[in-house]
């Protein structure tokens, strides 16, 4: 887990994967920086990480009863966009972090949706959402936010392409830590480039007031917070074993002094551009091999027409502890022309047609595989996904395989209170029986497997654990923290 030594703590996670306690309501994340990356890469299509807590994979489309979700796992770092997936364990100190930064890859399978969803998650803000809300007063709240935001630095440009293009009526996210809701008006876009000012609409937009509703349970901050004003900075409570905002460089800090010479902007795709220009005259008297290579395409979202939501209501909530607002409840309207579900409630959780296809036609792609096959265009996919479309019926829909198997499987030795959590080794890999049986269902090759001998090459070749456990750290408890190995099913009601 990528977190300073002095604030890891066992939680009670722990509790969950073995068993002893179960979630009392179907709960689905998705993965953020401050995650046990290596428990969640066994699962990249997603899976149940304890009885009754489903972790929706690095990138996802599943139904719960007659909603739609659309989930993107991680955090946005644009020079690690287009890298794949090359994190193996032991992790060192700079994969540990990079394997929660998301990928053009996982975006781009999204990308390829063409039918409406209800609901999209990330963790990250979607890039330019905070000037589609209560601006002014966020940056009241988080002063830090404001030069990020102005120089398009904010958040995930992903994100953003993913809500530009599926348009669902809610997006959810986090990683921020406060409250703020935005309403994104997809009638006014003329383009997909992200924002880095206040639309025309921003000052009418109340922080709590635009997705709430009458059943709304809201947590405050401060008891004497008016309803329409964010806390002050200076008096926002704060709690001792809270992991600081700006202790994590994964999270935009304080503005800092600009560097002569440095470039200041950020383009759509997260890389810098120079501000040092060079005259065309003197730059054609260069050799060709100092030349500008050619420009690419920049990014564009068409929409399908049978995407046709035309408001996305965003909401993010703070972190939960106490006097937080880190709570509210929904009630919501599908908007998806999903398959008919079954009116039995609690809905149960299932695939969804097109995003298994999806999944098909990019399943011969090696997500670890250096470079990544480049984009092809979404005309180019269309004919396969279409074809692959007709296989998932045929194969899936008609068998009446479409229902997610709760099929939670331990699969690391269980956290042991008495050894504790400082790792004596590191962690090792395993393969997940969940994703074994997806990729069997799917009759796709599993990249998430690996024999034994080539786990423990990996292992014996990296360096020693650091005293303060910073090389990966452990998951679930870390490395001998742990008693037991068997290969139980995880057991509670659901």
């Amino acid at each position: 887990m990528s977190v300073p030594p002095k604030y890891r703590a066992i939680g009670d996670f722990h509790e969950y994967y073995s068993g002893t306690r179960v979630a009392p309501y179907l709960t689905l994340f998705v993965g953020g920086n401050h995650e046990a990356s290596n428990h969640l890469w066994e699962l990249y299509y997603g899976g149940w990480v304890a009885p009754n807590i489903y972790y929706l994979g690095a990138a996802n489309v599943i139904n719960v009863g007659p909603l739609r979700i659309a989930s993107l796992s991680g955090i946005w770092k644009g020079y690690h966009y287009r890298k794949p997936h090359y994190e193996r364990l032991p992790y060192g100190p700079d994969e540990i972090k990079s394997i929660y930064h998301v990928r053009e890859l996982d975006t781009r399978k999204l990308l390829q949706m063409r039918t409406q969803v209800d609901v999209g998650i990330s963790h990250d803000w979607p890039n330019g959402i905070e000037w589609k809300g209560n601006w002014k007063q966020l940056f009241r709240f988080k002063p830090h936010f404001e030069a990020d935001a102005k120089s398009g630095r904010l958040g995930s440009i992903a994100a953003t392409y993913v809500m530009d293009r599926l348009r669902p009526k809610w997006w959810f996210a986090a990683h921020l830590h406060c409250k703020f809701s935005a309403v994104v008006s997809h009638a006014q876009e003329t383009d997909s480039s992200a924002s880095t000012g206040p639309s025309s609409n921003a000052n009418s937009v109340n922080v709590d007031k635009v997705v709430g509703n009458a059943d709304e349970i809201d947590i405050k901050i401060d008891s004497e917070e008016s309803p329409n004003e964010a806390p002050d900075p200076a008096t926002d409570i704060r709690n001792d074993d809270e992991i600081d905002l700006d202790m994590d460089d994964d999270i935009p800090n304080a503005p800092k002094p600009p560097v002569a010479g440095a470039p200041s902007h950020a383009d759509t795709e997260g890389a810098l551009i120079e501000t040092n220009d060079v005259s065309s005259d003197l730059r054609d008297q260069l050799p060709a091999a100092f030349a500008r290579p050619a420009p690419t395409s920049t990014h564009c979202i068409s929409i399908p027409e049978a995407i046709t939501n035309k408001t996305t209501h965003f909401l993010a909530l703070d972190k939960c502890l106490p006097n937080r607002r880190f709570l509210q409840i929904l009630d919501m309207d599908p908007i998806s022309d999903s398959p008919p579900a079954d009116p039995t409630k609690p809905y149960s959780l299932t695939y969804d047609k097109e995003w298994l296809a999806i999944t098909r036609t990019f399943a011969s792609i090696d997500p670890f595989t250096s470079p990544i096959p480049p984009n092809l265009g979404e005309s180019h996919y269309r004919s396969q996904i279409e074809a692959e479309e007709a296989w998932v019926e045929e194969n899936l829909v008609k068998s009446g395989k479409m229902v997610v198997p709760e099929n939670f499987e331990i699969t690391a030795p269980i956290y042991d209170h008495r050894v504790g959590l400082h790792p004596k080794e590191h962690p090792r890999e395993y393969t997940n029986p969940q994703t074994v049986a997806f990729c069997k269902m799917l009759e796709i090759h599993n990249f998430f497997d690996a024999s034994e001998e080539e786990r423990e090459e990996r292992r014996v070749k990296a360096p020693p654990v650091a005293n303060d456990g910073g090389r990966g750290g452990g998951r679930r408890g870390g490395g001998r923290g742990f008693a037991g190995r068997g290969r139980g099913r995880g057991r509670g009601n659901r």
